[in-house]
């Protein structure tokens, strides 16, 4: 008489995984310490509850992360070197510092979207581990039956009444079960072994983090060089360029409308309205052009590299369509026409962003106004041209001037840690950083969605 089971050893292999598998919260807790104050996550029904509260957990794993995050002084001497190598001319700095910004905006996508996949591998992870533990009840059942049948096996022969009911008893026992087992064995071999690769993909994941945080911090220190270096050059007319900021936000504080404040600075500061003036010179000088100089000037554009040195847009801002890139690296939470929360449409649009995330100009232009705007935290007015205007607002600290015209990805302020409350943003359900995006054209709001690069995160600049 044979038995349904192949082997005394069959059960003891079973057995092994079985005790791996009811041993299994151990792993967990050991991970949970090791990722510190993080707190444990009890997977919530909802997928896309438990999605958000991964990445709030995962964003204070990386928070932790970033504060041991330092620049070797090898590296710091190295790009003290590299600074004092450039050229001390406002074209040189000013590329330069274009190039850094691209740099840092390509890595804070880079550890934004990292962080998602962090936080979707987190999530994996608790599934898979939630599903093993949920079925460790049962299996602690059948291990402990598999274990008394590995110490005292059926035997092969009947030679008494006792044994032989031993044989049918057992026989009964292991028909039933060890089909199920084998089957369960199988799906939970495979479970086990996607858990080790979930784990193995974190633990890559926070490297490729670690290191792009590393080299985030090294162009952050780059470009704080390149912007000290590039105020040593406008020292000259600081005490003018400090009366024109004491006016400007003067001139803000009695504003109740953005219209009303864009009137109030071309009228009343003297670089904001040269700015305008130079902004209308540029346009008259196009619309004189003939029809068939002006297609020339477009197949220049497109095929040349602009002058380094301009001081003028490069572009007619209206050629510029699907040509932006964001001026800042982040997600779109809400766009032009999109209901703003307070029963009107949106005049604008809104990214979220990461804390300290660096604001570059999406175009040439000229700066008509730098400076805090009611409850919308600091606030940029760039004229490129062409009738149009662009808002960018929702940053902690601006770098720039009135009357200033700067190039397409050249640095312009940075996001703070914490979203602003403008009324703009009060129905967004973020406390990250958001900066909010207007185009005007001829005064009134136009929907900035053509302009932008068909994915809505290209790099494309229209200075290289």
């Amino acid at each position: 008489m044979s038995l349904p089971i192949d082997r005394p050893g069959h059960a003891l292999r079973l057995s092994a995984v079985l005790v791996a598998l009811i041993g299994i919260d151990s792993p967990a807790q050991a991970q949970e310490a090791e990722r510190g104050d993080r707190p444990a996550i009890a997977a919530p029904e909802d997928p896309a509850a438990a999605l958000s509260q991964r990445r709030n957990n995962t964003r204070i794993e990386l928070d932790a992360l970033s504060k041991t995050i330092s620049l070797s002084q090898e590296r710091a001497l190295a790009l003290q070197s590299e600074i004092a190598d450039i050229e001390k001319t406002n074209a040189a700095l000013r590329q330069a510092l274009v190039e850094s910004a691209g740099k840092r905006q390509t890595l804070e996508q880079q550890i934004a979207d990292g962080e998602t996949k962090l936080a979707d591998l987190r999530v994996r992870e608790d599934t898979v581990h939630q599903s093993l533990k949920a079925r460790r009840g049962v299996l602690a059942e059948v291990l402990a039956a598999l274990q008394r049948m590995g110490r005292n096996p059926p035997p092969a022969l009947l030679v008494t009444p006792e044994d032989a009911l031993g044989s049918v008893r057992s026989a009964i026992l292991l028909g039933a079960v060890v089909p199920g087992i084998r089957h369960e064995t199988e799906n939970l071999a495979a479970d086990l072994q996607a858990l080790a690769g979930l784990r193995s993909d974190i633990v890559t994941q926070k490297q490729a983090l670690g290191n792009d945080m590393t080299a985030r911090l090294e162009e952050e220190r780059r470009m704080n060089m390149l912007v000290a270096e590039k105020e040593k050059l406008k020292s000259s007319n600081a005490t003018e360029l400090a009366a024109e900021r004491r006016k400007a936000e003067q001139l803000a504080s009695q504003a109740t409308s953005l219209q009303g404040l864009i009137g109030s600075l071309e009228s009343e500061i003297g670089s904001v309205r040269a700015a305008a003036e130079a902004a209308r010179a540029d346009e008259e000088a196009r619309a004189r052009l003939s029809e068939a100089d002006r297609e020339a000037a477009r197949a220049l554009a497109r095929n040349a590299v602009p002058d380094k040195n301009r001081i003028a847009p490069a572009y007619e801002f209206s050629e510029l369509q699907k040509k932006l890139a964001f001026p800042v690296a982040g997600s779109v939470l809400r766009r032009y026409g999109d209901d703003d929360g307070t029963g009107h449409s949106s005049q604008g649009m809104m990214l979220r962003t990461e804390a300290g995330a660096l604001v570059t100009a999406p175009a040439d232009g000229w700066v008509m106004f730098s400076g805090a705007f009611r409850s919308y935290g600091q606030m940029i007015i760039l004229n490129p041209g062409d009738g149009y205007l662009v808002v960018l607002s929702g940053m902690e600290t601006v770098a720039v001037q009135p009357g200033q015209f700067v190039v397409a990805g050249e640095p312009l302020g940075q996001m703070g840690t914490k979203r602003v409350a403008s009324a703009a943003a009060l129905a967004l359900e973020t406390d990250r950083p958001t900066l909010y995006i207007e185009f005007r054209k001829d005064g009134k709001p136009v929907d900035s969605r053509p302009w932008w690069t068909a994915s809505d995160t290209g790099k494309v600049r229209n200075d290289s």
